[in-house]
């Protein structure tokens, strides 16, 4: 496998939404559908600046995108402190076990260690891939519960 990681930048839309669609052949339980709605969102987030602050990754084998990371930097008053969260890394299922999201992470690690950026902070994905994915990251401790609140 010959991995290039690359920004995920506005001209990348298709090559993600190509992934998008490969990943929901391999496994079909994604929780969003690929829709003009979906679509439109994605491209005006790269128009919009509370965006800014966001750092997205692509992971291409020959030309197609096989794995994506997406965090968000995070500055808070509580204690003068910069981290960033990680809201999503994936790799399509044929993909996996090869080192992507291995690479995906440390490149993500490195643009925020140049930012000066200490901590990233996950959400796990319950299942069991993904714990064992979490718990073989260097550097890394799972420790409180993660929750989700709805805002209406």
């Amino acid at each position: 496998m010959e991995l290039e990681i690359r920004a995920f930048t506005k001209d990348r839309i298709p090559d993600v939404l190509d992934f998008e669609s490969r990943l929901r052949k391999e496994e079909d339980f994604w929780g969003w559908e690929i829709n003009q709605a979906y679509v439109s969102a994605v491209e005006r987030s790269f128009d919009d600046r509370s965006f800014r602050d966001c750092v997205s990754l692509l992971a291409y084998d020959g030309g197609t995108v096989v794995g994506r990371i997406d965090a968000s930097l995070i500055a808070s008053h509580f204690d003068g402190s910069k981290k960033a969260y990680l809201d999503w890394i994936c790799v399509i299922k044929s993909s996996r076990h090869q080192g992507v999201a291995q690479r995906l992470l440390e490149s993500l690690r490195q643009i925020l260690k140049e930012r000066q950026i200490d901590t990233l902070i996950a959400l796990t994905a319950a299942n069991e891939e993904a714990q064992r994915f979490y718990k073989s990251v260097p550097d890394s401790v799972m420790k409180d519960i993660g929750i989700w609140i709805d805002i209406k």
